[in-house]
């Protein structure tokens, strides 16, 4: 399996027709394509991070700052956000657009990818942040931009979480 060119092309597109003018990032396999582009793109800042927490940091700083901003993380980084999200954008009603790897469900061949799998779904709703499942490229563009939105409506984290079928060929 490999990550497909076209698609995350696709995703890229769509985070730039959102008004999507910086990013912040942990590099991880599926993401790499995109980050990549936006290295590139002179119209769009990357701020690749250390750890993800650090980028929920950074997402409440662009919003202050009036910057279009989204977040992209594997969803064992969302996972090791929750304290920043929580203590952070809940508290103070800053709004997150999360574009989250959803590795480590069906068809996951790495087993270091179940555990958050299984788990990433369910902390989501836990924490009452809404969420969308992004399977069909020509439909990611329009969540893209619904997830941005809702993020700045409600004050709040939502997560767009990129699957398998959107991710690989």
């Amino acid at each position: 399996m490999t990550v497909s060119y076209e698609n995350s092309k696709t995703v890229f597109q769509g985070i730039k027709d959102a008004g999507i003018t910086s990013l912040s990032a942990m590099p991880e396999t599926w993401l790499g394509l995109l980050l990549q582009r936006a290295e590139k793109d002179p119209d769009v800042t990357l701020i690749q991070v250390a750890k993800e927490e650090e980028a929920i940091g950074i997402a409440a700083g662009a919003y202050f700052a009036g910057e279009p901003h989204a977040l992209l993380m594997q969803n064992h980084g969302f996972l090791a956000a929750i304290n920043g999200i929580v203590s952070l954008a809940q508290l103070y009603h800053i709004p997150l657009c999360m574009l989250i790897a959803f590795r480590g469900h069906w068809g996951e061949p790495y087993p270091w990818h179940t555990r958050g799998g299984m788990v990433t779904e369910d902390v989501l709703r836990a924490l009452g942040i809404p969420f969308e499942y992004a399977r069909d490229p020509g439909k990611v563009g329009r969540q893209i931009r619904e997830a941005y939105t809702l993020s700045h409506s409600a004050l709040a984290p939502v997560a767009l979480l990129l699957t398998r079928d959107l991710m690989e060929d």
